[in-house]
């Protein structure tokens, strides 16, 4: 073959085509200024030496450095943005809250002043979504969109508030710890249990008194309800009609009105769970 079939062109950057024939390698001699960005060829070394200058301008502070950032900011939220997603979540939470809380049963057998709602269970999936301060703040806010549109003069949305709101907090603290599905079951039944036990001090020293006062409820009248469909049970526990009544009635009710919540809860937390942690 001659020369013609061995011609070898070098274009800039020192990268050399052969025309055909055997491919010679030219050294080239070193240049003395090096080019920042320089494009060397067409193929694959280009590409590499681009990313590594990326790379490179991402500790001199220069240039590239915004690239950099904007693949940060694509998997990671900024504190503020961190808060900001949380209170938009936990309002979200609050309203929906509110609604259920309109949307209550009269249990057959049950006074007609108890009903059961499901109103707690926004709280208990902020509280594990966001943690145990936004679930308490959700029943706090719940309770205050409810305020105007019930008809026990607060006294209901004060109780609903302190049992909704240790339930949330107890299972989020509980779950903040430990961080498995386990820990959100234990703690939200530890959250359950521990509702279902102080409602019983809240309505007898809290609620019950507040509607004899407020409304002039015979006390005998209340209790007088309990036992037309406890009977002879409300008087079992203890020689106090009322708090009979409270230990056989409202704490199981309590009870298995928490598990109701978290039974929900369960079933479609993981459905929302891109919604709540976007």
């Amino acid at each position: 073959m001659g020369d013609e079939n061995n011609r070898i062109f070098c274009l800039r950057g020192g990268v050399q085509v052969p025309t055909g024939g055997i491919v010679r390698e030219r050294r080239q001699p070193q240049e003395s200024v090096q080019f920042r960005y320089r494009q060397y060829s067409l193929d694959e070394r280009r590409r590499v030496w681009h990313f590594a200058m990326l790379f490179f301008d991402a500790y001199t502070l220069e240039g590239n450095f915004r690239v950099f950032t904007i693949e940060k900011e694509r998997f990671f939220m900024t504190k503020s943005q961190k808060t900001t997603h949380h209170l938009t979540v936990a309002a979200l939470l609050s309203a929906v809250a509110a609604v259920l809380q309109f949307v209550e049963f009269s249990i057959p057998v049950m006074p007609a002043f108890i009903k059961l709602d499901v109103s707690d269970l926004p709280a208990l999936l902020g509280t594990f979504s966001l943690g145990p301060v936004y679930g308490a703040a959700i029943q706090l806010v719940k309770n205050l969109l409810h305020l105007p549109f019930g008809s026990s003069a607060g006294v209901g949305e004060l109780s609903n508030f302190l049992l909704g709101a240790v339930f949330a907090f107890i299972a989020g603290l509980i779950y903040q710890r430990h961080k498995s599905r386990a820990g959100a079951l234990w703690g939200s039944l530890a959250g359950a249990a521990t509702m279902a036990l102080i409602s019983l001090p809240i309505n007898y020293f809290i609620v019950y008194p507040a509607y004899v006062v407020l409304y002039g409820l015979p006390l005998e009248g209340i209790v007088g309800m309990y036992e037309a469909i406890l009977g002879a049970v409300a008087h079992v526990p203890t020689q106090n009609a009322l708090l009979n009544c409270l230990l056989v009635f409202n704490v199981p009710f309590t009870l298995c009105k928490g598990l109701l919540d978290v039974a929900l809860c369960f079933l479609i937390y993981k459905p929302l769970s891109p919604l709540l942690h976007k």
